[in-house]
């Protein structure tokens, strides 16, 4: 299928037979609207499946692998719901990182989310806005991706539910489900697509383009750097397509440029000061400060299978990614070898304007693949010392602020529609554009497919218990002590490891968002901010010395004697946070180990003398003097 022209209509071949043509394209519209609504169910029920053991308590349960950011993405969420209902500047706060706050627009705001779900977070808390969120995440990628490849790429019905589900479930969504609302938000990439489609396709490119600019805004909002991973794919496909469909460029010339220039500006004025903030705004950064010779993909991992899947069940998961949750190719052999037999296939047997699109998306996986090696190649776990073409680029602006590792996220897409065509050759029922005869008997095809797919199908998400907010602050009791704008130390200091702090906040946040009351700071906290090596940015603010001493006693439960010194760092610190109170909850939560409460009450003991028990936790005042 050319890109220049709209994919088939469904023929009514397979439906019951009619009288009139009205009444045939009424019965394609059924079967059609049939094919929807079962596609959505079977997302929906498969999205549900792989978060259900969040969904049996989702107050007191977290993601087993990613705590951590979970938290982080319930604190935006509730932040963004304060926000909207104060007036408050949603992409810059002093609630978190006092004196100095956070520059939300260099991190992930979220806010589109924030604000649409607000009624909900208010209602029912974060924790499980966070879930409806990640579940419909899974469930609207698969779909929209469905509808993209049914409606504008060519497949039939049944081929562009394989792939759509296979994209809404492929083993990066699955290890990304593991707290990333943001890069779970890939159904707003097919929508980007058919967009820029529309524009070649249709005289409306005013329009087309105006609401490609909306959805840039919208995507650049939820998950950034998928954005500008989308716009390189899409560039590099483009490229290909116009090398080899040259005689074809000219036309196209005058409405592309058209939209792209309405999609411009509806873009900028929407993104305007977001785009300031994160290029010249106050605590931005540039890179990311991750070592991206330990975030890159490992060339194993392309061929091995995913830890949540049937495969990872049986102990055939390689183990080859740097966290749990940056599992970002990870298709197996199977898949591996199918796709690429299929790309040769198709091309030996379709027709020159099918061809320029598979040399596209060909070029465009194998380009994204080998970037997402990083600067370096790892084997099967190890640098081999092998440069890579990424060294090249990962230093640039921009390109800095990308994990290598996750370019791989583009080659899922790339398969699912293979897949995609494949399945339309295959089945029986009409429809679709991809009108090839795939060599060789169809029960093999059909068996390379499910080996290829069902070692890859999902497992649920692991998860962990974790205790709920104190009543103390989810009563809003905190206010008998504390100003508001007035600081609360949680011990130990909030970070990415120590997450209880920004989850007080973040039911402080919810519970003010419906009052409309003030809510309290929170020192440090868990967020991307400057002070990382030259230049680039760190998770948290550098530790002040308190900080520092208790993540040490609360990771280790070893108590040191506390010296003078340690008292006058933390009158010190306490003095710069402008601390109100002191707090310590009777359960800590540590995202990847265990911790000590009752040396982390021992050693604030000795650092501010015996605490009162108010409600459900442990408070010391902040001596005035």
């Amino acid at each position: 299928m050319s890109i220049a022209s709209p994919a088939a209509p469904l023929s009514p071949a397979d439906d019951p037979v009619v009288d009139t043509p009205e009444q045939a394209t009424a019965a394609v519209r059924t079967r059609r609207r049939r094919a929807d609504l079962l596609v959505a169910a079977t997302a929906l029920v498969l999205a549900v499946w792989v978060t259900g053991a969040l969904w049996s308590d989702p107050a007191h349960r977290a993601s087993g692998v990613n705590s951590g950011d979970q938290a982080f993405f319930e604190w935006l969420l509730s932040y963004g719901a304060y926000a909207l209902t104060h007036g408050a500047d949603p992409l810059f706060t002093h609630l978190l990182n006092v004196p100095d706050g956070v520059n939300l627009a260099v991190n992930t705001s979220i806010s589109v989310y924030a604000f649409v779900f607000a009624p909900l977070t208010i209602l029912a808390g974060p924790a499980l806005t966070f879930l409806v969120i990640l579940t419909l995440n899974l469930a609207g990628t698969a779909y929209a991706w469905y509808w993209l490849f049914s409606r504008h790429l060519g497949a039939n019905r049944i081929g562009a539910a394989v792939g759509g589900l296979f994209c809404g479930f492929a083993p990066a969504m699955i290890s990304h489900a593991n707290a990333h609302l943001n890069w779970t938000a890939q159904w707003v990439i097919p929508l980007i697509i058919a967009r820029c489609l529309l524009l070649v396709r249709r005289d409306k490119p005013v329009r087309d383009g105006s609401l490609l600019g909306l959805l840039i805004a919208v995507c650049f909002s939820i998950a950034a750097e998928a954005l500008f991973f989308t716009a390189l794919a899409l560039g590099v496909f483009t490229l290909v397509w116009v090398l080899f469909r040259r005689d074809e460029v000219k036309a196209l010339l005058r409405p592309v440029l058209t939209g792209l220039g309405s999609g411009a500006l509806a873009a900028g004025a929407l993104l305007a000061y977001p785009l300031w903030l994160h290029f010249a705004g106050p605590q931005r950064y540039h890179g990311t400060g991750f070592d991206p010779r330990i975030h890159n993909e490992d060339l194993a991992a392309y061929a091995a299978w995913p830890e949540r899947s049937l495969a990872g069940a049986v102990g055939l998961n390689g183990d080859l990614a740097a966290n749990p949750t940056e599992e970002n190719s990870f298709f197996g052999l199977p898949l591996l070898l199918l796709v690429i037999i299929g790309l040769v296939v198709l091309w030996r047997r379709t027709d020159r304007a099918h061809r320029a699109n598979l040399l596209g998306l060909g070029v465009t996986a194998g380009v994204f693949l080998v970037l997402s090696l990083g600067p370096e190649l790892r084997w099967l776990g190890s640098l081999t010392g092998i440069p890579m073409p990424e060294a090249l680029i990962g230093g640039l602006p921009v390109f800095n602020a990308a994990l290598p590792s996750r370019l791989a996220l583009i080659v899922a897409p790339v398969f699912g529609l293979v897949l995609a065509w494949l399945a339309t050759a295959l089945s029986r029922t009409d429809g679709g554009s991809m009108k090839v005869s795939l060599p060789g008997p169809r029960w093999a095809w059909v068996a390379g497919l499910t080996v290829a797919l069902l070692p890859l199908v999902p497992t649920p998400l692991l998860a962990r218990e974790r205790a709920a907010v104190p009543e103390f602050f989810a009563s809003g009791q905190w206010r008998e002590y504390v100003a508001d704008g007035g600081t609360v130390v949680p011990v130990p200091i909030t970070n990415d490891l120590l997450p209880d702090g920004q989850r007080w906040q973040a039911a402080a946040l919810a519970d003010a968002a419906g009052a409309g009351e003030g809510v309290f700071r929170l020192p440090a906290g868990f967020f991307l901010g400057p002070g990382g090596p030259n230049g680039t940015g760190r998770i948290g603010p550098i530790p002040r010395p308190t900080q520092t001493l208790l993540e040490t006693v609360a990771k280790t439960g070893a108590a040191p004697a506390v010296t003078d010194a340690d008292r006058a760092a933390l009158r010190e610190d306490l003095r710069y946070w402008n601390a109100s109170i002191v707090v310590l909850g009777d359960d800590v939560h540590g995202a990847h180990w265990p911790t000590y409460q009752p040396a982390l009450k021992s050693v604030m003991t000795d650092l501010l003398g015996p605490p009162q028990r108010v409600a459900d936790v442990w408070l010391w005042k902040v001596p005035t003097t």
